[in-house]
C-alpha cells in the first residue's frame, strides 16, 4: 500500500523535504525514548565521550562546554542501530523505510545512522551545511530521514531548512584550507534569512534531500529535542568517500533488491575530511 500521495512525492522533489507524521507506531516510539533515556542516565557517569564504534572512535559524544553529572549533555550516539534492536527496527522495518523507498526506490540501501540530541541546558547547535559533501556518492539520490524522538517546537532547537536549495550548488565545507564542516559565513547568513523550521510531534519524520541546506540553533527550553537520523541511498549510488559514521550495516538492502549497478551524475566538489573524534561537532567547533 503506497505511503505517499503523488502530491507529497512531488513536494519532496520540488522543495527538497517532506514532513510525515506517525512513521513509527506508539510502542516502537516508546522503546526508542526509553533506550535513549537510558543512555542519558549512563552519560552522567562519564566526563568524556565513551564507547566504541567499528572504527574505534567513541559511540557516545558529549557537549564538552555544558555536560555534567547534574546536567547531562549527550549530543550524539553513533550507529545506534548496532547496539539497539529498537533503533535497528525503526531504520530497517518501519513506515519510515517504506516512505524512503517511494522517494528513491524501489531498490534502497542503508548508509549510516546516528542520534543528534539537544538536552535542556546544552549548548549544542548545528551550523549550516548540506549532507552530500560529507557523504558523496556517484549520484545524489540520497535521503536523510530525521525521526522526531521528542516533540520538536519553535524553541527547542528545531531543524531549519531552505526549501529548494537542493536544486542549487553544492557548497564547499572547507574554509582557508581547513575542513570546517559548515558552509561559508555568507551562505549561512543567507540561509538563515530564508529558513523554515521543521516542527512536529514525536513520531513524525522529516525526509530531507542530501543536498538541502540546513542547520539548527541550541535548545532554549526545558524539553529535550532528540532526532534519530538514518541516511539511505538508491542501490545504484556508490559511495565515493569513507563513511563518516562507519557501520557494520552499511550497504544493507532495506527495500527491493541488489542489482550491482552503478549510476553516475555530473558534479564537482572537494572530498570531505573524516572526523577523528566522536563526531563532526568537533570539526564545526574548531573553526569558531
Amino acid at each position: 500500500m503506497p505511503q505517499l500521495s503523488e502530491e507529497q512525492r512531488n513536494a519532496f522533489w520540488r522543495d527538497g523535504w517532506l514532513l510525515v507524521e506517525d512513521v513509527v507506531d506508539a510502542a516502537l516510539l516508546a522503546e526508542l525514548q526509553r533506550e535513549f533515556d537510558g543512555w542519558v542516565a549512563e552519560s552522567r557517569e562519564h566526563a568524556t565521550p565513551w564507547g566504541e564504534t567499528v572504527d574505534k572512535r567513541p559511540r557516545f559524544d558529549l557537549e564538552a562546554k555544558s555536560h555534567s553529572a547534574d546536567h547531562p549533555a549527550l549530543r550524539r550516539v553513533n550507529s545506534p542501530t548496532e547496539v539497539s534492536d529498537a533503533y535497528r527496527r525503526a531504520m530497517a522495518a518501519s513506515r519510515m523505510t517504506e516512505i524512503v523507498a517511494e522517494l528513491i526506490g524501489p531498490n534502497v540501501k542503508f548508509h549510516h545512522s546516528k542520534i543528534n540530541s539537544k538536552l535542556p541546558g546544552a549548548a549544542t547547535e548545528v551550523k549550516w551545511h548540506q549532507d552530500f559533501p560529507f557523504t558523496p556518492h556517484s549520484n545524489d539520490d540520497l535521503v536523510t530521514a530525521l525521526l522526531f524522538v521528542d516533540e520538536v517546537t519553535d524553541d527547542n532547537g528545531p531543524l531549519e531548512i531552505v526549501p529548494g536549495s537542493h536544486l542549487g550548488p553544492i557548497h564547499s565545507l572547507w574554509k582557508d584550507g581547513t575542513f570546517a564542516a559548515a558552509v561559508a559565513d555568507e551562505v549561512a547568513t543567507e540561509s538563515r534569512d530564508k529558513a523554515l523550521r521543521c516542527l512536529g510531534p514525536a513520531g513524525a519524520c522529516c525526509f530531507m534531500h542530501t543536498r538541502l541546506l540546513h542547520g539548527s540553533a541550541p535548545n532554549r527550553t526545558d524539553c529535550p529535542r532528540t532526532l534519530f537520523i538514518s541516511v539511505y541511498s538508491a542501490e545504484d549510488a556508490v559511495p565515493l568517500s569513507p563513511n563518516p559514521v562507519p557501520s557494520s550495516m552499511q550497504g544493507l538492502i532495506v527495500a527491493g533488491h541488489r542489482t550491482g549497478s552503478v549510476r553516475s551524475v555530473a558534479f564537482d566538489m572537494r572530498l570531505p575530511q573524516l572526523p577523528t573524534t566522536a563526531s563532526f561537532f568537533d570539526q564545526q567547533d574548531a573553526t569558531g
